[in-house]
């Protein structure tokens, strides 16, 4: 699949993070541009890719929000210490395929460059 795609996965639950609210800006010097929103599905992956890959903006940095908040307290896995996750990464030249996970528990996270 080319563009940039995500998904998020409950470390605590040991499954994929369904209906976690994704919010896809790019930054624009000092401005930030709302570019897609989405809701993972019930892989935990965003359906469709958040951007296509002839929209990827080589040099672009962009950050994904993650409402990781709101998911863990609908799964009543406690917490309240993460709400919004920022991951904010470049496009590097090239590039028509990104896809960015995010490992997540109500206290901790992680993400890597996918594949």
């Amino acid at each position: 699949m080319s563009g940039l795609t995500s998904h998020v996965l409950d470390t605590v639950a040991g499954r994929p993070a369904a209906g976690v609210g994704i919010v896809l800006v790019r930054l624009d010097g000092a401005a930030t541009v709302e570019v897609a929103t989405a809701v993972t599905n019930a892989d935990g992956r965003t359906d469709p890719p958040l951007l296509d890959a002839d929209a990827l903006v080589a040099g672009g940095t962009y950050e994904l929000l993650f409402d990781l908040g709101t998911h863990f307290a609908a799964t009543g896995a406690g917490g309240g210490f993460l709400g919004i996750v920022p991951v904010r990464f470049t496009v590097a030249a090239g590039t028509t395929a990104l896809h960015v996970p995010l490992l997540a528990s109500p206290w901790s996270y992680t993400t890597y460059r996918g594949s």
